[in-house]
């Protein structure tokens, strides 16, 4: 071949185009198989070029086809695992139930031939690219091993102690395994199998030795601290090591806390105590070593305290030594504090002694709980002075300091971490402890009152200071909880029940008043207040001897002086006049057992109402003063025994409906509501009532008829007072002239049919729903339009 290039490069030239043709097939193929699968997917037919049965290339279209449900790996894997599990029946069948009928060498010879054969033949299989047929049969060949070491216990040792033959047969399998995992690295199940085998030995040992729990825990915690140290040398194995160091240092630290527990004494508790530190040593070390271990050290500085708490727990009472176990947990706080330290150990120490602090205070709330529930006993008799003192040297005294501990540590926690989480719980432990020392500790009755009220009062200052924020709240929501406690504690005496209540409401009167303050922390100050005032008259009207009917004209004193300050309450005005509007409610409901009575608190309540409707924010109040004003009327009325209401609401519903028109004329955007409900409800109400109690026909006739009469001028004005008073007091009637013939109906009916009425009618209006809406709307819309 003549080539006018020289033969060099020449050769270079066809170098590079072949270079390039292999970089496009090697595109193509992988666009190809990209496209394959995609087509597979969306279920597309797809155009393949292959051999045609000539053995030329040929283009052949067709359908994708499903796709596979196991991929060819997935197959193999499944395959080689049956085949080992088959592998591992019958070579226990062999063992278990053949081995009896062939003599010691005949034994000898075939395990020692087949678990060689099974482990060496996964060298040849690897060099052959096999790798999951030796991985299955590595298996198989771990399993006889465990076989072999069975059988030569039960021909060559039978009378060995079974458990320790089994620790050592462990120990020396986890050592062949691994001896054999090291030699063929491409396998990746003996190491893992050595590792795992090699948790039994110790265990084992200690069992058949007798050890007891003490010897258990130890073996356990050698053993998780020779799984820790591979996790932290051998990366391969890290996650496997942690695992196990974790399980098995677990259950030794639970071993030690278990029998520090159940010591009877304080030398009982020492060898406990050693395990637990010994623990924490290995805790604090693994988290020293490794940055992400920092729960090792929280675990070992909890057992760390459970060691030295358990030592001192046989010598005190319960409660102290709670306490005690504060004592030597708080200071693991101050890890915060000393940087040298890796930040895995001061993290899992500062949470160990969070743990610590939060265990103690629940142990110690719960004894608290029970003191601030026990004053709900004064309300089986008020005013009865029989509470019990509290026991001086009870487990209580030890609650109260274990909080007030709890509470300092989260201070100081908050002011060094500036974090404002611990500083909600210092608010709250140390309301806690102070609030319910006094009583714990068997201080005289006004003395518990005077700390509980000075405790609820710096409770409530702190809750007032516009730079607290999440401390304020919870200062605000103990401060309640506290007025609520002490007061209830106060109904034990009549004077403590003056003077405690007195100082609160004072105390919260002030709150109420103070500027800087926020306002949500003055307006339940102010409502505060209104309550204890409502309360100081109840008691001052029950100190008289009064009927208790009569104590609503005092307890109107609250409303009244809350409608005369008005605007001078500022930003707390909404809510205590709602407050003051419940004592009103109240005062009513104190009435309510005399009409006479009712009738005059009515009538005041009414004044009180008018009163504040002067102002122009508050014109909404006259409508509650007019109906309260006929409410009174009413009850008096019915206390005089009247049956003939319209005799007394006609005179008032004439010349109303006359103002009304008169005003309508002058104003003729003015509302019918205004101008025509009130005369039209004067007499349409209590006519109402009035037949609704009558047995005859004549009221509903004419009641009927003046109702309808109303309807129709309503609707013809277009007026929507008469339209709305004169259709429901004529529905009304006709639904009261028309029960005792429905109940008659009723009952002659079988029991199915209303039930089935009631289906029909769902069913009708389910399916006719949006029209319904549609008509509703439609009606809605007429009515507003109305005046």
């Amino acid at each position: 071949m003549n080539s006018p290039l020289p033969p060099a490069e020449e050769l270079a030239l066809i170098d590079r185009e072949l270079a390039q043709l292999d970089a496009r097939r090697l595109h193509l193929l992988a666009r190809r198989d990209w496209l394959l699968r995609l087509l597979q997917q969306s279920g597309t037919a797809a155009v393949r070029w292959g051999p045609a049965a000539s053995g030329s290339p040929a283009w052949s279209a067709g359908p994708s086809g499903p796709a596979k449900e196991a991929s060819a790996p997935s197959a193999q894997n499944v395959l080689l695992v049956l085949g080992a599990v088959l592998l591992a029946v019958a070579a226990l069948a062999f063992t278990l139930v053949s081995w009896g009928s062939m003599g010691i060498a005949g034994r000898s010879a075939v395990l020692a031939v087949v678990t060689a054969a099974a482990l060496a033949a996964p060298v040849p299989l690897v060099r052959r690219g096999l790798r999951s047929t030796a991985e299955s049969v590595a298996a198989v060949a771990l399993l006889l091993t465990v076989l072999d070491a069975y059988a030569l216990y039960a021909v060559g040792m039978p009378e060995t102690d079974g458990t320790g033959y089994a620790a050592g047969a462990a120990a020396v399998l986890a050592a062949v395994w691994a001896g054999y995992g090291s030699a063929l690295r491409t396998l990746r199940l003996p190491l893992p199998a050595a590792v795992l085998a090699a948790q039994l030995p110790l265990s084992l040992a200690a069992v058949a030795a007798d050890a007891g729990a003490p010897g258990l825990g130890w073996a356990l915690l050698v053993t998780a601290a020779l799984d820790a140290a591979l996790a932290l040398r051998v990366r391969a194995a890290a996650v496997l090591g942690t695992a196990l160091a974790a399980v098995l240092g677990s259950a030794a630290l639970l071993t030690g806390a278990a029998q520090s527990w159940s010591a009877d004494s304080a030398g009982q508790a020492l060898a406990p105590a050693a395990l637990l530190l010994a623990g924490a040593a290995l805790g604090v070390a693994a988290a020293w070593r490794e940055p992400r271990a920092w729960a090792a050290a929280l675990v070992g500085g909890v057992a760390a305290v459970v060691a030295v708490g358990g030592v001192a727990r046989p010598e005190l009472e319960p409660g102290w030594a709670v306490v005690a176990h504060l004592v030597a947990g708080l200071p693991l706080l101050a890890a915060v504090r000393v940087p040298a330290l890796p930040e895995a150990v001061r993290r899992g120490a500062v949470l160990a002694g969070a743990v610590v602090g939060s265990l103690g205070a629940l142990t110690a709330g719960a004894a608290v709980a029970a003191v601030l529930a026990a004053r709900l006993r004064v309300l089986e008799e008020v005013w009865a002075v029989t509470t019990p003192a509290a026991d001086p040297y009870g487990p209580g005294a030890a609650a109260a300091v274990a909080l007030l501990m709890t509470a300092g540590a989260a201070w100081w926690l908050s002011r060094v971490s500036a974090r404002p989480e611990p500083g909600v719980l210092a608010v709250a432990l140390g309301w806690a402890g102070l609030f319910t020392a006094p009583v714990l500790l068997g201080f005289p009755v006004a003395a518990v009152f005077a700390a509980q009220l000075l405790v609820t009062g710096a409770a409530g200052f702190l809750a007032l200071r516009p730079a607290a924020r999440g401390a304020g709240i919870t200062a605000a929501v103990c401060a309640l909880a506290g007025a609520a406690n002490v007061s209830l504690g106060a109904l034990d005496g009549r004077a403590a029940t003056f003077a405690v209540w007195g100082l609160l409401g004072a105390g919260c009167a002030a709150g109420a008043a103070y500027g800087p303050a926020a306002r949500w922390v003055r307006s339940g100050a102010g409502v505060c207040a209104v309550g204890y005032a409502t309360g100081l008259l109840v008691a001052a009207a029950a100190v008289t001897d009064l009927a208790v009917v009569w104590w609503a004209l005092p307890v109107l004193a609250v409303p009244a002086l809350a409608a005369a300050l008005g605007p001078r309450l500022g930003p707390v005005r909404l809510p205590v006049e709602i407050a003051a509007a419940v004592s009103g409610v109240l005062a009513l409901a104190l009435s309510a057992g005399r009409p006479g009575t009712l009738a005059l608190v009515l009538a005041l309540a009414g004044v009180v109402c008018a009163g504040a409707a002067v102002r122009p924010e508050r014109r909404v109040l006259g409508w509650a003063a007019g109906a309260l004003f006929v409410a009174a009327t009413w009850v008096r009325l019915a206390e005089a025994g009247v049956t003939a209401p319209e005799a007394y609401t006609l005179p008032v519903t004439v010349p109303a409906l006359a103002v009304g028109f008169l005003r309508r004329r002058r104003d003729a955007q003015a509302s019918s509501w205004t101008a025509y409900g009130p005369g039209l409800a004067a007499t349409l109400v209590p006519s109402l009532l009035a037949a609704w109690g009558d047995a005859g026909w004549v009221r509903p006739l004419v009641l009927g008829a003046a109702a309808l009469a109303v309807t129709l001028a309503g609707a013809h004005r277009r007026l929507q007072a008469p339209l709305l008073l004169g259709g429901a007091v004529l529905a009304a009637v006709a639904v009261h002239e028309l029960a005792p013939y429905v109940v008659q109906v009723a009952g002659a009916l079988p029991r199915w049919v209303p039930p089935a009425l009631a289906g029909l009618l769902l069913l009708a209006v389910g399916a006719t729903y949006e029209k319904r809406l549609r008509d509703a709307r439609r009606l809605r819309a007429a009515i507003g339009r109305l005046r």
